[in-house]
Parts: C-alpha cells; structure tokens; sequence
C-alpha cells in the first residue's frame, strides 16, 4: 500500500473509532435542560451536593445532552416550595425532605421519617424491595410527581436546647423548630412546633424567637452554629431514625423522558442517595468532637420522656390512619417491615454493635 493511501485508510479508521467512542446516548438522544431546585442553601454542602451529583453524571452520561440546571433554597423557589414548583412545572424537579409538605397531607411524611419509625437502611431496603417506592409514587400521583430516592441523614440529633430538658413538663411551652410529622407529637405534649427552613434557623435561635432547634447532626449543625447559642445538645433524634430526601420530578416532564434518559437519571440518584449518607457518616464524629471541645454539653433523653413521646406519637399515628386511607396504607406496610426487621436486627446488627461500642478504645 502506497503511504497516501495508508494515511488516508489510518485517518478514517480513526474517525470511525472516535464515532464508537462518543456516548451512545448521546448519538441518539435528544437536547434537555432542565431545573433542579433544593430545599437547602449552598452552605449546607452535603444536602446540597445531591443535585449537584446528579447534574454531573446525566450530563457526562450524554456528552451534555441532557443537562440539569442546579438551584439553592430561595434563588428561584423558596425554600419550603420546592414540591409545590415541581407539581405545577415551575421547575422540572426538585431535591427537598417530603416532611415539610405534611400540611398538604400527613402521607407525605412517609416519605421521609415519622417518629420512631424505620433507619436509613431500613428505609432503603422498604423502598427498594419491599414495594415503598410503588406505593410512595401511587401517591404521589395525585400531585403530578414522580419521587426517587437521593439521601439520607441517618439517624439525626436531637437538637440545640438553651435550657436542660429533664422532664415532660418542661416541654410545656417550649418554641421549637422542628420539622415535619414530629411537631405534631411534641404539640401533644405542650410544646409549640415551628417550621423554619435550615438557613433561617439561626437568626431565630439568636433573636430568641424559638427557645429550641433541631436540624440534622453535628458537621451540618456546626455549620449552621448553633452551638454558639446554645449549650445543651440532646440525643437520640427519635423523631428522625433515618431521615430520607428525595428527588420529585414532574410526573409529565418524567413520562416524556427518552427511556435511556429515565435510566440514567434513575441511576445517578441511586449513587448520590448513597453518597449523602457517607458524608454525614465519615463527617459527623469529627464534628461532633470538636462542638464538645468549643463547650457543647452533650444530654441524652430521659427514658420518660421517651416513652411519653412514644405515647403521643402512637396516638397520632392511629388518629391518622382512622382517617386518611392513603397514610393507612403506607404505615402500615413500613411498621410491619419495621418489626420484622428489628427483629433481624436484634440479633445480628445491634447484638455486633454493641458489642464493638463497648470495647471500642477510650479517648
């Protein structure tokens, strides 16, 4: 073979080659952008990074075909009308914690966590494979959203306390931010529940217009720092034994997607509900050290307070079901997992757990 002709024959081998190595998807695949709005300002990096992990991996999936547009809490949507704007298609989907949209209904709060209900796991293995996911969405339908999963705090903290919690009675009264089912359980018990969105908690800590606040645990709440206001900070979280976000995307936007695209997006909110879990679990010890070493005094619970918001979140829960199909159907299901799987845990995770806790080194 003539050296021209060599060239010529390398040159469109070459070409070829680079056309197999473009993404198939983007070969084929139509040009999307959509818009993504959080719940969360940026400052809370990990909430955050979930949208931002999804844009990343769609866009490089399809060499940028189908790019997703990330917004912080209040930039275009405030930051507890996220659902709200995916609903009515202001925008094509948000990232937000279903628990705050319990005033439009309590089903909602299924979603996310109720009070002594399932752990991250738990909640990931009742989506997954036990029909959450199916059940959430037939729900969901009714409000023209389609939910995926895309993280979990894990188990949370109890919250900032400017006054030690010792009895029930001293929740009589007492201004708290919490989100959510739970406020319901705590107004039960004297206490006055507020819904604030995580960036404006701290000025109305400072300003004294809530006595309380929870959030999620120590890296994030140290970043919000509220440890600077108050001393006393509770455990466990029992309202949020595993406080999962999800992605909603509008339901017709969803349907339109090209099925490689459905696909993608599915998966790539599979790695970031991961991933936002890791974070907090790699993150939290650290930060928890050093709010005790800036002077946070650490509290437990006491066991009757406990059992007494035991009580009243049970109460709630069977008013609820006495009168609202929709969140019979799905407590239901997640409290018959829930107990078959605290028995599986009773023997294999917490009996190892235990074990490790208690001979763990000092220090």
């Amino acid at each position: 073979m003539k050296r021209r002709e060599f060239l010529k024959a390398v040159g469109v081998g070459l070409a070829a080659s680079n056309a197999v190595a473009a993404p198939a998807v983007a070969q084929s695949m139509p040009e999307l952008k959509w818009r993504c709005t959080a719940s969360w300002p940026k400052a809370l990096d990990i909430l955050f990074s979930a949208s931002e992990t999804i844009s990343k991996y769609v866009a490089e999936a399809t060499d940028n075909k189908f790019q997703i547009q990330t917004f912080a809490g209040g930039e275009i949507v405030p930051a507890l009308q996220a659902l709200d704007a995916v609903s009515s298609a202001t925008v094509d989907m948000c990232h937000t914690a279903a628990a705050y949209y319990v005033g439009k209904d309590p089903t909602y709060a299924l979603y996310c966590t109720i009070p002594f209900g399932l752990t991250s796991r738990q909640q990931n293995a009742w989506f997954q494979d036990h029909g959450g996911q199916d059940m959430l969405n037939e729900f969901g339908r009714k409000s023209n959203v389609y939910a995926i999963a895309g993280g979990n705090t894990g188990t949370q903290m109890g919250g900032w306390f400017r006054k030690e919690i010792n009895t029930v009675a001293d929740l009589n009264g007492l201004k708290m931010r919490i989100g959510g089912w739970a406020g319901k359980t705590l107004a039960k018990l004297g206490a006055i529940p507020q819904q604030i969105a995580g960036g404006d908690i701290y000025p109305a800590l400072e300003k004294g217009a809530i006595d309380a606040a929870e959030w999620v645990g120590p890296y994030d709440d140290e970043r919000l720092g509220f440890y600077k206001i108050a001393k006393y900070y509770y455990y466990p979280g029992w309202w949020e034994g595993g406080t999962a976000q999800h992605f909603f995307i509008n339901w017709d936007k969803w349907d339109a997607l090209p099925k490689a695209y459905r696909s993608l997006l599915t998966i790539a909110c599979g790695y970031a509900n991961l991933d936002v879990q890791a974070r907090y679990d790699a993150r939290n010890p650290h930060a928890l050290k050093r709010l005790v070493a800036n002077g946070t005094l650490l509290r437990p619970f006491s066991q009757s307070i406990m059992e007494a918001c035991l009580k009243a979140s049970n109460e709630i829960n069977a008013e609820t079901t006495a009168s609202n199909p929709d969140f019979k159907k799905i407590y239901d299901s997640q409290m018959d997992f829930r107990n078959d799987e605290n028995l599986w845990w009773q023997l294999a995770e917490y009996a190892y757990e235990t074990f490790m806790i208690r001979t763990r080194p000092k220090g």
